[in-house]
């Protein structure tokens, strides 16, 4: 089982924290799964990692749908892991059962915390996830950089 890291951005876009965390995973080994909630702020997603960091910092990924859903490194849908993600990362809403939660080695919840409900929501995920007993991280970059805010052991 692994840990829940809550992404509380102020400053940034999911794309500029998943372009950093997502090589990071996948230095490890870890295959990405991106879940949302509506196909088209996925696509949106999908075309702002394409522009992100230029050759340097390209982040192999695809859409769900296609042809090579299994073989995506980080792959962008609405549905379960295809792909042998062992990190779920959840935007818009986007929630995981406790069972995709003891599969994965990571799951990321990043929220929008300008944006009220979507951070009324996350600390309802926080309360479900940590009730549940799973390790839980909370990550805020208010201050202009990220810092661990909160933490909650597995129990």
């Amino acid at each position: 089982m692994g840990t829940v890291m809550f992404f509380h951005l102020m400053q940034s876009a999911p794309a500029d924290t998943l372009t950093i965390n997502a090589p990071r995973a996948l230095g490890q080994g870890w295959r990405v799964m991106v879940r949302g909630t509506d196909l088209s702020a996925l696509d949106r997603l999908d075309q702002a990692l394409w522009l992100k960091g230029g050759d340097d910092s390209f982040l192999p990924h695809g859409l769900e749908g296609g042809p090579h859903d299994a073989d995506q490194p980080v792959l962008l849908g609405l549905g379960h892991p295809v792909n042998g993600a062992k990190v779920l990362a959840l935007v818009d809403g986007a929630e995981a059962t406790d069972a995709e939660i003891a599969a994965m080695e990571r799951v990321w919840v990043l929220f929008d915390g300008n944006d009220q409900a979507r951070l009324q929501a996350a600390r309802g995920q926080w309360k479900t996830i940590t009730t549940a007993g799973h390790a839980a991280q909370y990550w805020s970059e208010e201050s202009g950089r990220w810092e661990k805010k909160a933490e909650s052991a597995a129990g």
